[in-house]
This record gives structure tokens, C-alpha cells and sequence, in this order.
């Protein structure tokens, strides 16, 4: 459960919650069609309550979603997501500044129903996957898979959001380790923290990432519904 406060910069969470979007908000800020998934493995980290996995499932498409949460009984993240959704309402309505309503969302009310039909589809999917392997518990900097286990590797609102809690050290074996298991690339969303503005420390952790052999670019994408979530970080290995 994530304890929280207001202050006037943003959203200031002492942990990360546990919150979740819809399969087609995750298309627009990672920037894929979903035929270009089809046929590959995909593994989303820190996905809490997303649907993106039951929803990318169902359509024939092949993801595994891992969180630090997995593993719990349903009621228990049921419980986490009527917690952390209340916190997350009260948020996004006391700083309604940092919303971009008509671009994703015509209004808070929207984007509220629609991260909440997000959960509710999740914990379905979830209490009848979990035991399957769709779940896996597991948090960053060291996940629960072998090297290159999947094509493509997603990680969004986890890094740069919670910079306040994650340090530079941090962001670095975080993004080594989603390339570790990344066949082919990583894509990382957004590169915000939580009151619009562009990571202070990205240009130091693409150095960094650099001289690990790991090729970073910044890709724009739609603008999302909240401030500064308009871009999204891709990573390769070049050896």
C-alpha cells in the first residue's frame, strides 16, 4: 500500500502504487500497433492492476506481466486497488492542473472510470492466471527470468516517476536489468516525474547506459493524459 501527500510541485508518494491502465492507453505511450506484438514474447514490469496483459492475451497476443504485488490472494489486491485507486482519484482531482483532459480523456471522471475498468479486468484475469504462469512476482533491479527471455520488455510509470524514492543508482541497474532480459528492445514510459517535468538525471543515465554497451533513444509519442508524458525511452544492447 502506498502512503501519500499533496505538495504543490505534484504528487508525492512515499511508495509506488498500485495502479493500472487499459491495453490501449499502453499502445499510445509505448508506441505500438498490436501487430507489431503479435508473434512476439512481451513481458510488462511493474504492471500492477494493468488489463494491458489480459487485454494483449485475449487478442491473441502473448504477455507476461510481473509486479512485487504477484503472488498475493485476489481480495488482498482487490484491496490494494480500492486503497491506492482512492489516493490516485484524489490526486488527479487536487491537482487537475497537471491533467491534459480532451487529448486521452475528456475529464478526470473519464480517466478514473476507465484505470478503474482497468482493475476490475485485471483482477479477473488475474485470479484466473496467476496459477499459469501470466503472473509473476518479481520486482526491479532483480527480476525472476533467465537473459533474453522475451522480445520486448515494457516498463511504465515506475522509473523517473518515483525519482523522490529511486535513486540515480537505482535507475541504472533497473534499466540493465530490463535490458538483461530483452531479446530485442526495451521501452520505458514516461520520463516525467510526478509534476510534468523531464527527469533532472536522464542525460547522466543515458551516459551511464552508454558505457554499459546499452544504446538509448527518446522517441515522442501522442501526448498522454497527464503533463510531460509525451515521450518514451527505448534501449538496446550494442553488443
Amino acid at each position: 500500500m502506498s502512503a501519500s501527500t499533496l505538495s504543490p510541485a505534484g504528487f508525492v508518494l512515499s511508495s509506488v502504487a498500485f495502479f493500472g491502465r487499459r491495453f490501449a492507453e499502453y499502445l499510445g505511450f509505448f508506441d505500438f500497433e498490436p501487430e507489431q506484438l503479435r508473434g512476439r514474447a512481451v513481458l510488462d514490469v511493474a504492471a500492477g492492476p494493468s488489463s494491458f496483459t489480459a487485454e494483449a492475451n485475449a487478442a491473441g497476443l502473448s504477455v507476461t506481466a510481473c509486479d512485487p504485488l504477484y503472488g498475493c490472494r485476489p481480495d488482498a489486491l482487490a484491496a490494494h486497488v480500492q486503497l491506492d485507486y482512492r489516493r490516485m482519484e484524489t490526486h488527479m482531482r487536487a491537482r487537475a492542473d497537471l491533467m491534459k483532459a480532451g487529448r486521452r480523456f475528456a475529464s478526470i471522471d473519464d480517466a478514473v472510470a476507465d484505470r478503474r475498468a482497468a482493475a476490475d479486468l485485471f483482477l479477473r484475469d488475474y485470479g484466473a492466471h496467476v496459477a499459469h504462469g501470466r503472473y509473476v512476482g518479481g520486482a526491479l533491479p532483480e527480476l525472476p527470468f533467465g537473459d533474453r527471455s522475451f522480445d520486448v520488455v515494457l516498463c511504465g510509470h515506475l522509473l523517473f516517476i518515483y525519482e523522490a524514492q529511486l535513486d540515480h543508482a537505482f535507475h541504472v541497474a533497473a534499466c540493465r536489468e530490463l535490458v538483461r532480459v530483452a531479446r530485442d528492445e526495451v521501452r520505458i514510459h514516461p520520463l516525467c516525474g510526478n509534476d510534468g517535468s523531464r527527469y533532472a538525471g536522464l542525460d547522466r543515465l543515458r551516459a551511464d547506459l552508454a558505457r554499459d554497451g546499452i544504446a538509448s533513444e527518446i522517441r515522442e509519442v501522442p501526448p498522454q493524459f497527464f503533463r510531460g508524458t509525451d515521450a518514451t525511452l527505448v534501449l538496446r544492447r550494442t553488443t
